[in-house]
Order: C-alpha cells, then sequence, then structure tokens
C-alpha cells in the first residue's frame, strides 16, 4: 500500500512518529493509501530547513522570486490532468470540479507572478527640510498554512503562492484526508526553480497543528476550516505571538426576488447548492424566495432537477456531483437531515438512501431539498457541508434581507433580482464579507481578496489579492535625513515637519 510522508528540505522523507490515518477512496470506502501524522520534532525538522533557506530567498530579488512563479503556473497547466486525477481519486468530486479547483489556486500564482510591483514600498521626498521618507514591505521570515480538505489544490495556493513571493519560507500541514496533491505541488514547485527548504509539507492532525501554533521561529499562521478550529487557532495563535487570519464555516443564502429570473435562479442553486456535492465554504444552502408565488414556483422547478441530479465517482464523467469525503461526514449530513426531519421541516426530496450499483461501500449522499425551513431549527443555524438545500421563506423584502444578517455565518450571500435598487441596497447593507448580485458562488478573482465576516473569519487581513501581500510582511518605514554640514547645537523638543 502506497505510504505518504513528508515534504522537508526539497525531497521527501517517510514518516518516523509511528502514527499514521488512512487516506479513503470516497466512491468505494477502500483505503488507497496511508499518510504519516508528524511529530513535534518532525514539525521542528521543518521549520529548521525553512530557518536555513529563508534568508537566502528573501535577499533573492523579486522578479527572480517571480520567474519561479512563471514556470510553477506553466508546470501546473502541464500536469493538470494528472493533479485533477490525484485530486478526485481522495476527495472524490468529479475530474471537471478537481480541474476548477487547480486552476483557482493557478490564479493567485500568475497574481503573485507581478509581486515586483505587489511588494513596492513608498516614498515621500521632502517630507521636512532636507528629509526623505520611505517604507518598503519586508518578508516576516516563516509562516505556515493549515489547510482543509474540500480544496487541496486551492486553498494551499492561495497561501503558499503570496506568502513565498514575499520572500518568506513557508510549512504546509494540509488535510490528512487528502494530502497527495499538496505534495505534488510541493514537487512542482522545487522543478520551478524554487530553492529546497522554502515550501515544506508536514503531514498530521492536531499535534502537528499545536507544534505550528506554538514554535517560535514561525510568525504567522493561515487557517481555513470550521469555525470552532477556527477561533482555537486564532486565539492560540495571538497568544504565541504570531500574525493569524483564520477562516471559518459559511450558512450561504441566496435571496429569489419576485422579478428575478427564475430559470436562472433555479439553475444558479443547483451548481451552488449541490456541486462538489456541497463540500464548500462558498456553497449556497439556503434559498429565501420572497412571497409564496415565489416559493411555490421555486421550489416546483428545483424538485425535478434535485431528482435528476446524476451521481457517481470521479471516473463517471457525466456525474454532477460525487461522494462526500469520508463515512463519518456521511453519518453527519443524514443526521442532520434527519433532525430537519424532527423539526417539522418538509423534505420535498430525500437522498439518504441513494445506493449506486457497484459502489454500495461508497460515501454518497443523494440530493436533499427541504421546504418551509425556519430560522430556530438546526439546519438552518447549522452549516450542514452536504447536498442539502433549505428554503426558507420570506413574506418581503426586508425579511429575507434580515434573515442572513442575523444568522452567525457572514461568509458570502446572494441576491437575483431584475431590480438595480434593490441589489444597491442590499449590497450596502448586508453585513456579509462576499455578495453576489445575480452570481450565485461570489469568489472574488485573484487579484481581489477572499474573506467573509462575522463568525466566518478571525483576523483583519483576508486571503490572496492585496490583503495576502500585507498579511505576509512587515511594513518598515525609514525616515532620512542627509545634512549638508555639522549642525550647531542639538534639539530637545518633539520633531516636527517644520
Amino acid at each position: 500500500m502506497r505510504e505518504i510522508g513528508h515534504f522537508i528540505g526539497g525531497k521527501h522523507v517517510a514518516g518516523t512518529s509511528g502514527r499514521t490515518s488512512n487516506v479513503y477512496n470516497p466512491a468505494t470506502g477502500e483505503v488507497q493509501a496511508t499518510v504519516a501524522l508528524a511529530s513535534t520534532g518532525e514539525l521542528r525538522a521543518a521549520v529548521e530547513s525553512a530557518k536555513a533557506a529563508q534568508p537566502k530567498w528573501a535577499a533573492t530579488n523579486p522578479q527572480r522570486r517571480a520567474r519561479v512563479f512563471f514556470k510553477f503556473v506553466e508546470l501546473l497547466n502541464t500536469h493538470m490532468d494528472e493533479l485533477a486525477e490525484l485530486l478526485s481519486r481522495e476527495h472524490g468530486k468529479t475530474i471537471e470540479d478537481s480541474k476548477g479547483d487547480v486552476v483557482r489556486g493557478l490564479e493567485v500564482c500568475e497574481f503573485v507572478c507581478g509581486i515586483p510591483h505587489l511588494q513596492k514600498g513608498e516614498f515621500t521626498e521632502g517630507a521636512g527640510p532636507a528629509i526623505d521618507m520611505y517604507s518598503m514591505r519586508q518578508a516576516l521570515g516563516i509562516g505556515a498554512g493549515i489547510t482543509p480538505f474540500n480544496f487541496p489544490a486551492m486553498i494551499p495556493m492561495w497561501m503558499f503562492a503570496p506568502a513565498i513571493a514575499c520572500g518568506n519560507a513557508f510549512i504546509l500541514k494540509p488535510s490528512e484526508r487528502d494530502p497527495s496533491v499538496p505534495m505534488r505541488l510541493a514537487e512542482l514547485m522545487i522543478e520551478a526553480g524554487l530553492p529546497s527548504g522554502i515550501l515544506n509539507v508536514v503531514n498530521g492532525d492536531k499535534a502537528a497543528v499545536d507544534a505550528i501554533l506554538t514554535d517560535p521561529d514561525i510568525g504567522a499562521v493561515s487557517f481555513v476550516g470550521s469555525t470552532p478550529i477556527a477561533r482555537y487557532v486564532y486565539g492560540t495563535a495571538a497568544m504565541n505571538g504570531k500574525r493569524a487570519q483564520c477562516f471559518g464555516g459559511a450558512k450561504n443564502h441566496m435571496i429569489i426576488m419576485p422579478d428575478a429570473d427564475l430559470d436562472q435562479a433555479v439553475n444558479a442553486l443547483m451548481g451552488a447548492g449541490y456541486g462538489s456535492a456541497g463540500e464548500r465554504c462558498m456553497a449556497i444552502s439556503v434559498a429565501v424566495p420572497v412571497g409564496e408565488e415565489t416559493a411555490n414556483r421555486l421550489v416546483a422547478k428545483l424538485t425535478p432537477k434535485i431528482e435528476a441530479l446524476r451521481i457517481g465517482p470521479y471516473t463517471d464523467d457525466k456525474a454532477d456531483l460525487g461522494p462526500l469525503v469520508t463515512k463519518e461526514a456521511q453519518a453527519r449530513v443524514t443526521g442532520l437531515i434527519g433532525r430537519g426531519v424532527e423539526e417539522g421541516a418538509k423534505l420535498v426530496v430525500d437522498g439518504r438512501n441513494f445506493k449506486l450499483q457497484g459502489y454500495e461501500d461508497g460515501y454518497f449522499v443523494g440530493g436533499c431539498l427541504f421546504d418551509n425551513v425556519t430560522a430556530d431549527m438546526d439546519i438552518y443555524k447549522t452549516e450542514i457541508f452536504g447536498p442539502v438545500l433549505s428554503v426558507v421563506r420570506a413574506k418581503n423584502y426586508e425579511e429575507a434581507l434580515d434573515l442572513p444578517m442575523k444568522h452567525e455565518y457572514g461568509n458570502g450571500v446572494a441576491i437575483y433580482t431584475r431590480d438595480g435598487d434593490a441589489a444597491r441596497d442590499f449590497a450596502s447593507r448586508i453585513n456579509i464579507g462576499m455578495i453576489g448580485i445575480n452570481v450565485p458562488i461570489p469568489v472574488p478573482l485573484a487579484y481581489h481578496s477572499f474573506g467573509g465576516w462575522k463568525a466566518s473569519s478571525f483576523g483583519d487581513l483576508n486571503q490572496h489579492g492585496s490583503d495576502s501581500i500585507k498579511f505576509w510582511t512587515k511594513t518598515k518605514t525609514v525616515t532620512a535625513r542627509w545634512p549638508s554640514g555639522i549642525k550647531d547645537g542639538a534639539e530637545f523638543v518633539m520633531p516636527t515637519m517644520k
């Protein structure tokens, strides 16, 4: 059986802790590999490798750092099919969805190819008599990323690309559920010309996470996962003097106004609600139709489409979605569906008993649709992270707006309407980080920044875009005077710009 270790100092290293975890094929339930779970000592070895390599990398001029990413982007395109196959085999999502996972990470790598411009400082000539003032953005030193299972290509690249482009070394702790793609990305970075030790991949569980959070040489941590763990990572990192950006859970709503193009809205809900089996932090899991007529028409149009979803393994190129990532995830999702029925929601489409011939042990859940969900139900308050869409009926626009405004999460939200005034009011008033207007999954492009509000995000700087350059650097400001001659006497008052 294939054994997955770590990637430290530019090469594969076998695990030495004696602890491992199984990596499953979600479509069959079979174990396809084991992955090593790092000890504190193994994490420390990665830190030492990064510490030795980072000063020279930071001193490398930004054009040369950019050239590594130009080559890396080329390699990602060359190996796209291989990466998608590797990703789908461990995660379960369709091949085309896996390619999208890689491409959205690749786009951030394209963005950081502009690092010579992005990392420039500022300069003021003549800030005072014979005084110039300038600032520079310098690398932090060593950064770390703790990434989730649902985007094993995209989110690691969102983190390590800007961090490394800015001159940092980086330690990646990917999900132990699907670790092969992050390991392959590290290999490709070396092939692109990255010096050994600048990108290290340490596989592990909570022991590795805690080692990252308490290691004195790691200066910044980026995390994506659930809100309880995001709070823990953020708090622990802060207590240990580290900069941290931590992104948690979501419960993304889509408001459908009476004037919306309903066919367009339904198609958007199908892709945003059921794509990747709902295992996306930007999945739409709550549909909020405004008015009874809108709600009735919406449910009537959604029902046959959900019933017709094609569910299968990643090898089925016609599948709309695949299995959930683990048996535990499958049990959790079906349990929450049962809870929704107990709470009184109407289960219009029930996918709990879905079975696929030849894949009876796979972690599949069919598409589910709830109607008449209310804000006090667990299925409304909880991030289900499965192929489950809840319809919450609103009498009017204000009632619809109130639902995402009062929810604890604030990652993404969307409105479907033809009314520009309603859309403008919605964008202005909503307390959510990423907003879609007739766009179901408003994930910003690489040159803008990604991040939610409320309990979806901890820290004041977001992923990629200009925020990422700020997060992975420290600003140093210099005030310089070069006098023409020796001045008499000393000044004993607070200096001001006279």
